[in-house]
């Protein structure tokens, strides 16, 4: 536990099912026998890259935005992200009526700024290597007064993406297709935190599974070592939307009680697995979305062989030309 922090819970997961409802859809659970002959398991997939905006971000941002007081809405929000946060606070500012200035990397893919122009975000571009995202958005954020949303390690964050992992434990038990385990790719782990909430109160035998980057392993390292571990300054991975530093407190304080382990893939397991999302479950997943299916794919626990296994694509906002290059085999 994080000391004197009050973490999210079931409750917190449901009361943000509630608010976000009217600005989010239901994503599909999707299968395909080819899927399952190669992972050697039973593969349910959930396309949050059907999701509003193209990931599930804009959950979590949602259910942030909602909470604000009307004045902490005239001034607006002050967000950090590569993309896909990026847009879900672009949008769910826009949707909620208040301004949004977004700190983005200058190598952030073009489709996810033009997706936070598009919501009429402002965009600040910054260095990763050089410069400092969160000194950036604290002075940004002082100088307008207004409020900083975290990407992850943020309370109202957590259970609002938490709100993917309650339509899926429902959605499975509708099909009467309880699963053995669930994985998720893992950045700052405010995804798979709060899905691990919903299914300890929905699913609890389910085992909750992080995947990431074999080169940027800060969750399965901190998992193992039980305590928090940060990934070397400049690593690097096609996996971009995942590439945080470190798991957060809130997050790892969760994941800590409720995770399994942590899976690790490679770069070319993470293309493999963009090209059999599109050819089989017919949708497109950007690198750091189908980490959680490569895992499932190439680096499925022994142990999880011939069980039902939870996958999530969470995102699909991809360059074009990376994409194609991904399906036509090139590197």
């Amino acid at each position: 536990m994080t000391p004197g922090v009050d973490l999210p819970d079931f409750d917190s997961v449901l009361a943000a099912a509630e608010r976000v409802r009217r600005f989010v859809r239901e994503t599909p659970v999707l299968t395909h026998a080819a899927i399952d002959a190669a992972a050697g398991a039973r593969i349910f997939v959930k396309a949050e890259c059907l999701q509003v905006t193209g990931s599930f971000k804009m959950r979590g941002a949602t259910n942030r935005l909602a909470l604000l007081t009307p004045e902490q809405r005239k001034t607006g929000v002050v967000a950090f992200s590569s993309g896909n946060h990026a847009q879900g606070v672009a949008r769910a500012a826009r949707l909620l009526g208040l301004p949004a200035v977004i700190v983005m990397p200058s190598d952030a893919p073009q489709v996810k700024i033009d997706g936070v122009k598009a919501d009429g975000g402002e965009i600040v571009l910054y260095d990763r290597n050089s410069e400092s995202r969160e000194v950036i958005s604290a002075r940004l954020a002082a100088e307008r007064g207004a409020v900083v949303v975290p990407s992850y390690d943020d309370q109202d964050i957590i259970a609002g993406q938490g709100t993917a992992g309650l339509e899926f434990a429902r959605q499975m038990h509708a099909a009467d297709e309880p699963l053995d385990a669930l994985i998720c790719c893992t950045g700052g782990g405010g995804l798979i935190s709060g899905i691990a909430l919903a299914f300890e109160r929905l699913s609890p035998a389910t085992q909750i599974w992080t995947a990431e980057p074999e080169a940027h392993d800060d969750w399965a390292r901190s998992l193992e070592a039980g305590h928090i571990l940060a990934n070397a300054p400049g690593t690097r991975s096609i996996c971009d939307a995942i590439l945080t530093p470190e798991p957060g407190k809130l997050t790892f304080a969760i994941g800590q009680r409720l995770f399994a382990g942590g899976l690790r893939v490679s770069d070319g397991d993470v293309r493999d697995a963009v090209r059999q999302a599109f050819r089989h479950l017919k949708i497109v997943a950007e690198p750091g979305g189908a980490a959680a299916l490569a895992a499932a794919v190439h680096r499925l626990p022994p142990a999880l062989k011939g069980k039902r296994v939870g996958v999530l694509v969470t995102g699909g906002n991809v360059d074009a030309a990376q994409f194609a290059q991904i399906l036509a085999g090139s590197d």
